[in-house]
C-alpha cells in the first residue's frame, strides 16, 4: 500500500488498517522468534506500512490544527 492509497482512506479505515498492521507485525515477530518466518522482508514492509499510516494521521491532525488556528 503506497502513500496515495493511504491518503485515500477515511479516518476510520486508517485506524482499522493501523490495528491490522500492528497485529501483523506482532505475528511476524512471533514467527521470527519461533523460527517459522521465511521472508524477513515482511517485517520491514509492515513497519513501513505502519509509518505511512501514522504519517497520514499526523498530517491530518496538523491540517485541522492549522485550520482552527486560522479562524
Amino acid at each position: 500500500m503506497d502513500i496515495d492509497e493511504v491518503r485515500a482512506l477515511t479516518d476510520g479505515e486508517l485506524e482499522a488498517e493501523l490495528a491490522a498492521a500492528r497485529r501483523n507485525l506482532y505475528d511476524l515477530r512471533f514467527q521470527l522468534a519461533t523460527r517459522q518466518l521465511s521472508d524477513y522482508n515482511q517485517i520491514r514492509s509492515t513497519r513501513k506500512r505502519i509509518a505511512r499510516i501514522l504519517t497520514v494521521q499526523i498530517e491530518r491532525r496538523h491540517e485541522t490544527t492549522v485550520a482552527e488556528a486560522g479562524r
